[in-house]
């Protein structure tokens, strides 16, 4: 599992902020989307805990999208106002508050995924406007590697005590904005605060492909098993995030 989160994590930061520099902030906060990392947990999870805590996991870690798009929420206000360091800080805090609501909080996996869908609905309405771009400065080439580094002692850090918490709170904390924080930082630093909220507002659309990623494995994992589970999550997440990034090119959010 050490070996997984120091290979993976850097990898898919790596190839996250290269998308980036190409086609935008947009795309790269889009992949943020699929269940990169939390995916691979709840495998794992499955694997060492049994199907059953797997699925009470997947089943928390799709109520924690509510924590993390009030993150990505607060984040995009505060740029407006606040640099860097303040708006991960406090944005962080109202992750852990949601979060430690949601902990005390029992749906059925239906209401639950009714929730978070009605949920990032109203928070793509409630994201601030991006269009103010302004001066930006070219990140330089060494700014990727820094990322992949933070961010990776920060995945091992969190995860290496989240184990412990039991299967809702750890689903809950499996979906702490690791990669978003990492990339909405970095951007707002070296490309400006309305790069930093593209970004937000294409990882709280590909959310939508998460949210039925974890509806699935929630909700079939015990029945189906794991390889027939996991398979056809993957297949149906993929199709998903093709038209989710149909939509944000339709309606000129890309």
């Amino acid at each position: 599992m050490l070996a997984f989160k120091l290979l993976l994590t850097p990898i898919l930061l790596g190839l996250v902020s290269l998308a980036g520099r190409r086609w935008g902030p947009t795309v790269s906060g889009w992949l943020i989307g699929l269940p990169l990392t939390a995916g691979p947990v709840v495998l794992f999870l499955a694997l060492d805990q049994g199907t059953v805590f797997a699925s009470r996991a997947a089943q928390g870690t799709l109520l924690g999208l509510i924590s993390v798009t009030g993150f990505c929420l607060a984040y995009s206000w505060l740029s407006l106002r606040l640099g860097w360091l303040y708006c991960v800080l406090v944005s962080w805090g109202v992750f852990f508050a949601l979060t430690a609501v949601l902990e005390r909080i029992s749906l059925p996996l239906l209401l639950a995924f009714a929730g978070v869908v009605s949920c990032l609905v109203v928070i793509l309405k409630l994201l601030p406007d991006y269009q103010d771009q302004g001066a930006v400065t070219k990140s330089p080439q060494w700014e990727t590697l820094l990322r992949m580094l933070v961010g990776t002692a920060f995945v091992v850090g969190l995860t290496s005590v989240a184990g412990h918490l039991g299967p809702q709170l750890s689903g809950l904390l499996t979906t702490f904005p690791v990669f978003a924080s990492i990339l909405a930082t970095f951007t707002h630093h070296f490309q400006g605060a309305a790069s930093a909220r593209r970004l937000l507002r294409g990882v709280v659309a590909g959310f939508f492909t998460f949210a039925i990623f974890f509806l699935i494995i929630a909700g079939l994992v015990e029945r189906w098993g794991i390889v027939a589970t996991f398979g056809g999550a993957i297949l149906v997440a993929l199709l998903m995030h093709g038209g989710s990034l149909f939509l944000l090119r339709r309606y000129n959010l890309y």
